[in-house]
């Protein structure tokens, strides 16, 4: 690696500054963790470069809930999984603990300033005029909605089936799962047709297609390094370098906020101009709309962030359900019993169904189905698409544990004291593998857990299963409600009519960590993510 002059001495000075802060401050040096790989990255290209939570899981295993492990230039920084601390820093004083300063401006440069960028007062705010559209009623609203737009994507696996001879096709479920919620997410937030089924050419479609793979896969010692130095740069300047500094990667996302922005503003007007003839619809942005009508200035939202919460809900509105449902498929094929059991549920609330002369089902038949929704907790639990949160102590603070930390020097601590400015990673893949919570065999795709007692109620964190998936407390995700409608659409029609199995290369997955995890191929991560799975429909004989 060859450094200029300029870039030596900001590097000496931000490492004084470092062992500067790390000095005049409370320790938590004392707290057991893994031994640092060097001075400049400590343990980062452990944690970011391995296969999702495969380092996690490691740590968890050998030094527990609470780990510390080393940043740049030797700062001490803390892994958390412990159900108490987490509840604390989400719940109990969750605006104590905001988004890192760095991490939240690469948030603002991805989706804008919306709900995901804001924090204190304004996330408060944020929150309360977006909220409307994502009550359960509303929510509920949109089963019809889901499920045509399943059925459509069954169509489309039925007509490239009926052209072989052995009436099965090999699919890459990723590429399908993205379009399909893309048009749900327009459908359904927009009320608007993105035709991404349709047409492979959508440039909105093709604009989003892996670009967490594209900005955040395959990290280089040199790009983390350069991650790593964003906390010690004036938010300004990190807003400048986002903006303008030469990159193919950070121009892609340039591109797409340009594009994004354009058609969210040209929705904004209509939706406004609806709302101002009393012809809005029940869409998600028309719900936002009318509720940011208010005649309170100090609690609307401004043009920019409206865009920005459009944009946030098409990234994180189809990226996290087209993803899950990839995952959840994958654990399908290669565990035909579960897929069996579960398809068996789905026609006979079908036949329940039609005997009450309904043609397709209801948010509450969705509900009723217990093994549906046990499948579906348990790829969440085992596949959580976010892998971290990032946070940062805003004053000094004490950590409740909910299990005993014995600390290098043999001392047996209930809680941590923590100093300001410490920053925590959350892994939500560690929280969803306690056993204590979810049994032995908690790294085991079992959705019969769910259904049997094996998960212990324990410290209340999730607001679904009481999992870390959709974060928790405060930042819990707006969306919740509905995705799971989304998924339970999405299952019951495909596993009605097709039959999923492994390919060779599915059996070479990877759990690429891009920020988000997504599924390679070995040998192939530089193609994105892929899952090729064999589909065939399902016969209907007994």
């Amino acid at each position: 690696m060859t450094f200029s002059l300029p870039l030596a001495v900001f590097i000496l000075l931000s490492g004084a500054y470092a062992l500067y802060r790390r000095l005049t401050r409370i320790s938590i040096a004392d707290i057991p963790g893994p031994a640092s790989d060097s001075f400049l990255l400590g343990n980062i290209c452990e944690l970011f470069q391995n296969q999702a939570g495969e380092t996690d899981f490691r740590w968890q295993e050998e030094y527990g809930n609470v780990v510390r492990f080393k940043g740049s230039f030797g700062e001490d920084r803390l892994l958390i999984s412990d159900p108490k601390a987490l509840q604390y820093i989400y719940q109990t004083s969750g605006y104590n603990f905001p988004k890192q300063n760095d991490r939240k401006e690469i948030s603002r440069f991805i989706s804008g300033r919306g709900i995901l960028w804001s924090d204190g007062d304004q996330h408060k705010r944020h929150r309360k005029v977006m909220l409307p559209g994502f009550g359960g009623p509303e929510t509920k609203a949109f089963a019809p909605l889901f499920t045509a737009q399943a059925s459509r994507l069954v169509s489309k696996w039925i007509d490239l089936i009926s052209v072989t001879s052995d009436q099965s096709t090999v699919v890459d479920i990723p590429l399908w799962a993205s379009r399909t919620a893309l048009d749900a997410v327009g459908a359904a937030a927009f009320d608007y047709k993105f035709e991404a089924l349709e047409n492979a050419e959508n440039p909105l479609r093709k604009a989003y297609e892996n670009l967490f793979a594209g900005l955040f896969g395959s990290p280089t010692k040199a790009s983390l390094f350069a991650t790593e130095l964003l906390q010690y740069i004036p938010i300004n300047l990190i807003s400048s370098l986002l903006q303008y500094f030469p990159s193919p990667r950070l121009e892609r996302v340039r591109q797409t906020a340009q594009l994004a922005t354009k058609i969210a503003k040209s929705l904004v007007d209509s939706k406004a101009e609806a709302a101002m003839q009393g012809k809005g619809n029940r869409d998600v942005m028309s719900l936002l709309v009318q509720a940011n009508a208010s005649e309170n200035v100090k609690a609307q939202l401004n043009e920019e962030e409206v865009l920005a919460q459009m944009r946030t809900m098409i990234l994180a509105g189809h990226e996290t359900t087209a993803n899950t449902l990839t995952w959840t498929l994958l654990e399908l094929a290669r565990n035909p019993d579960i897929q069996g059991k579960l398809r068996h549920e789905i026609r006979s609330m079908e036949k329940v169904v039609h005997e009450r002369g309904e043609p397709e089902f209801t948010a509450a038949d969705f509900d009723r189905m217990s093994y549906l929704n046990a499948v579906i907790k348990e790829s969440l639990r085992y596949h959580p698409v976010a892998l971290f949160t990032f946070r940062e102590a805003s004053k000094e603070d004490v950590l409740p544990l909910s299990k005993p930390i014995t600390t290098l020097s043999g001392e047996i601590i209930t809680e941590l004291p923590i100093p300001k400015g410490q920053r925590i990673m959350s892994s939500i893949c560690a929280y969803n593998r306690i056993k204590d919570i979810f049994g032995e065999d908690s790294h085991t795709f079992k959705p019969e857990r769910w259904l049997n007692g094996d998960v212990k109620r324990a410290t209340s964190i999730g607001v679904y299963g009481n999992l870390m998936t959709f974060s928790s407390g405060i930042r819990s995700c707006i969306g919740w409600r509905f995705a799971i409608l989304e998924l339970q659409a999405f299952l019951a029609e495909l596993v009605n009519n097709f039959e999923f199995s492994l390919t060779l290369k599915a059996t070479r997955l990877r759990r690429e960590a891009c920020l988000v995890m997504i599924p390679t191929v070995e040998g192939e991560v530089e193609k994105g993510s892929q899952l090729p799975l064999m589909v065939r429909v399902a016969s209907r004989e007994e």
